[in-house]
């Protein structure tokens, strides 16, 4: 993931932090970013980037796009500081912001007769579910591997609605408290169109796979 999404947003590129963010409360941070304090912003974008970044590939299925995006979406996010009200978690706002820009560019790129790519290439992304359990033996890891990279194509069929509600939840983690800030839904819209979504899913991974085995003939 590109560092220089501050080439922008404060006029010079963050230089590639390979350790860990500092570790700071979420009030001393925004106290610091509405300070306009540059390291409180790079440490920002470096605790949120890859998280939006992945988010924004799901949800346009292209990397590319989705670099040029991240951008955007922290420029907006530098911009917007003081209209954050503090009605709910950084980090759901910034994925308010990202849901908002990813919609827009969904627009755009419909308008430009331009479809989603299914190029999800090596995208890091969190499991769909996480596991304490003891690492994989080498044939375990390449088919966790494989199942994983259906997941990824199969989300990519799925309509932008879908999309987002399974980004959201079973990629990214959120709460279905959080995901109605995100989206504006109820609750139970959130949830009909979520099982909704992991239907068609495995609908879509068993032609995949179907697909796959012809072709391996």
């Amino acid at each position: 993931m590109s560092s220089d999404v501050l080439e922008i947003a404060v006029g010079e590129p963050l230089a590639r932090d390979e350790g860990q963010p500092e570790v700071i409360s979420e009030r001393v941070l925004l106290s610091r970013l509405r300070r306009r304090d540059r390291s409180a912003f790079e440490l920002l974008v470096r605790s949120h980037q890859d998280r939006v970044f992945d988010f924004c590939v799901r949800m346009l299925g292209d990397k590319e796009e989705a670099m040029d995006l991240v951008q955007e979406i922290f420029v907006s996010v530098h911009q917007n500081l003081d209209r954050f009200r503090q009605d709910s978690k950084l980090a759901t706002w910034i994925f308010r912001i990202s849901k908002n820009h990813c919609l827009n560019r969904l627009k755009y790129l419909k308008r430009r007769g331009r479809g989603r790519s299914d190029e999800l290439g090596e995208v890091p992304e969190g499991e769909l579910t996480a596991s304490a359990d003891p690492p994989p033996k080498p044939d375990e890891a390449l088919e966790a591997a494989r199942e994983r990279e259906l997941v990824r194509r199969a989300i990519a069929f799925l309509d932008e609605d879908q999309r987002l509600v399974v980004a959201l939840r079973d990629i990214e983690g959120l709460s279905y408290e959080e995901i109605v800030e995100v989206t504006d839904l109820p609750e139970g819209t959130v949830k009909s169109r979520l099982h909704r979504a992991r239907e068609k899913l495995v609908e879509i991974i068993a032609r995949l796979e179907t697909e796959a085995g012809c072709g391996g003939d």
